[in-house]
């Protein structure tokens, strides 16, 4: 099962947030979700369980749990939604379309 943990501190490491789960059972993987340009934690993290009735366990027991003074919130995750928008999921294509661009302005 695959769980989502959210209010974590800044301070929280991926080595961290295993630990709060090993005591349930196998934690198969813990990763604590960074900012992709600071490399700083974004507050929320993914552990996965592969025992599905320990990960519900371990959901009951820590969700609201306080890990240095916040109140973490911990969930089954769900599986991450489509963007919006048309082609390339959602992101933007400046290919220019239909029109022709040249150096020549005049």
């Amino acid at each position: 099962m695959n769980i989502y943990v959210s209010n974590l501190s800044f301070n929280v490491t991926d080595d961290d947030l295993r630990g709060f789960f090993e005591s349930y059972g196998d934690v198969t993987s813990a990763k604590v979700i960074n900012d992709k340009f600071t490399g700083r934690s974004r507050g929320f993290g993914f552990v996965e369980m592969s025992d599905d009735e320990a990960a519900k366990t371990a959901i009951s027991e820590l969700d609201g749990g306080m890990v240095e003074g916040r109140a973490i919130k911990v969930t089954e995750a769900k599986p991450r939604e489509e963007r919006a928008g048309g082609n390339n999921g959602g992101r933007r294509s400046f290919s220019g379309g239909n029109r022709s661009f040249s150096n020549n302005r005049y």
